[in-house]
């Protein structure tokens, strides 16, 4: 067996920010402490927001640099749903009452009026204002208590004293107060004061169940244009997307918190600045993501704003859920953590050459050193979805629930050996 880096991605490309709205920089905020025993990701891209934030660098990524707190949001579950009306499986208390799936007569070719005319009452349209300025974005209703969930870049990042403006699809407008945030999914959840009684909460679909190619549609405020609905196709599953953290940007458009680690849905469905918090559904109008970032042509001009190229991402409804549930309850997350660093690496794995993490170190204590896994194991799979990097790995464990058994596909000698590993709780989740 025989180990070898990676090449490094290119160094950070400048680029123009993907926000709606004008803004005055605010100071700068403090960087997050990085997790060492996560494995840290091999290139960064910047977070762009949907507001009048600081401006965001982004790195080239595949030769794209992706956008992120710019637009949609994207992440990964993935695998099958074409049936007519897919069966919501879920164990957070959020989906209590939903809109009824919508019954497409043919799956493959979708009625997408009858599918927007259910999912846009559950779409709304969120505004800030504070004295750095304003921003726009888009959010999803979840319950009829008034819950709103969004990405955590479109609510955090203006300063204390926001004020939070939720617009309905009808034009009636609610205050707004923060629930909780999680930066580490760019998730967050907001909800209306005085809610009114007929909230429309979305219906809530299964992104395991999704397959590469199924149409899908993005709903959500962009460029302040509230009920925009664009249709599309999920173009692949489970892409590695790191962003950063935009919440503590500073004053040159730097984006000093933690990264942004997503296992994303890529969508070719038009996104762009403003759609950031918005839904993408299937064609029976369930939620299989929140939009939340776009990849951008590395080297484009930074006098104009990037816009849609038709590669979106979106967070996985599945860790949506899991995360909203935790910050209405709490106010905050727990994320799973397996305890390792790790570098990219080619692995020979019997006569093939492969991508993997290769473990650079085992924290002591930690699941990891628990299951026995050593440094220079290449880490090729998690419960049989392949891991190409060390930032897939960190993707795939930062999707998992806390206490969930996982299987790692691991090459150590030169032999494949199936590591069962029981994920803790990440140590640093304390925000």
């Amino acid at each position: 067996m025989t180990y070898g880096p990676v090449p490094p991605a290119s160094e950070p490309q400048p680029t123009q920010p993907l926000w709606y709205g004008e803004h005055t920089a605010g100071p700068s905020q403090p960087a997050a402490p990085q997790n060492p025993a996560e494995p840290p990701p091999p290139v960064w891209t910047k977070a762009g927001a949907d507001r009048d934030r600081r401006p965001r660098r982004l790195v080239e990524l595949v030769s794209v640099a992706v956008l992120a707190a710019v637009l949609a949001s994207g992440t990964t579950y993935a695998v099958t749903h074409t049936d007519t009306a897919a069966t919501t499986t879920s164990t957070t208390s959020l989906g209590a009452t939903q809109s009824a799936p919508v019954v497409q007569a043919n799956p493959s070719s979708p009625d997408w009026a009858a599918t927007s005319g259910v999912v846009v009452p559950s779409v709304v349209s969120i505004s800030i204002d504070s004295q750095q300025g304003s921003a726009k974005g888009s959010g999803v209703i979840i319950d009829k208590s008034g819950h709103v969930v969004t990405n955590n870049h479109v609510v955090s990042g203006l300063g204390q004293g926001s004020q939070i403006t939720v617009t309905l699809h009808d034009q009636r407008s609610y205050s707004a107060s923060v629930v909780g945030t999680d930066p580490a999914t760019d998730l967050a959840v907001i909800k209306l004061e005085n809610a009114p009684s007929d909230l429309k909460p979305i219906a809530f679909g299964d992104a395991t169940r999704l397959t590469v190619g199924e149409p899908v549609m993005a709903v959500g405020n962009p460029l302040g244009l509230a009920g925009t609905v664009t249709t599309g196709i999920v173009s692949a599953l489970n892409r590695p997307v790191t962003t950063e953290d935009s919440s503590g940007g500073d004053q040159l458009g730097g984006s000093t918190g933690e990264p942004v680690v997503t296992n994303a849905i890529q969508t070719s469905a038009a996104i762009n600045p403003g759609n950031s918090g918005g839904a993408l559904v299937n064609a029976g109008g369930q939620l299989v993501g929140i939009n939340s970032s776009i990849a951008s042509v590395s080297g484009s001009s930074s006098g104009s704003q990037s816009g849609n190229i038709g590669i979106g991402f979106a967070i996985p409804v599945n860790e949506v859920k899991a995360i909203a549930d935790q910050l209405i309850q709490t106010g905050k997350a727990q994320h799973a953590y397996l305890g390792v660093s790790s570098r990219d690496a080619t692995v020979t794995d019997g006569s093939a050459k492969r991508s993997a993490a290769q473990i650079g170190q085992v924290v002591s204590g930690t699941p990891a050193a628990d299951a026995g896994l050593k440094t220079g194991d290449a880490i090729i799979a998690v419960n049989g979805t392949p891991v190409s990097s060390a930032e897939s790995l960190v993707a795939q464990i930062r999707e998992r629930t806390v206490g969930e058994k996982v299987t790692l596909t691991v090459v150590r000698g030169g032999k494949q050996l199936q590591v069962p590993v029981t994920l803790a709780v990440r140590p640093d989740t304390n925000q």
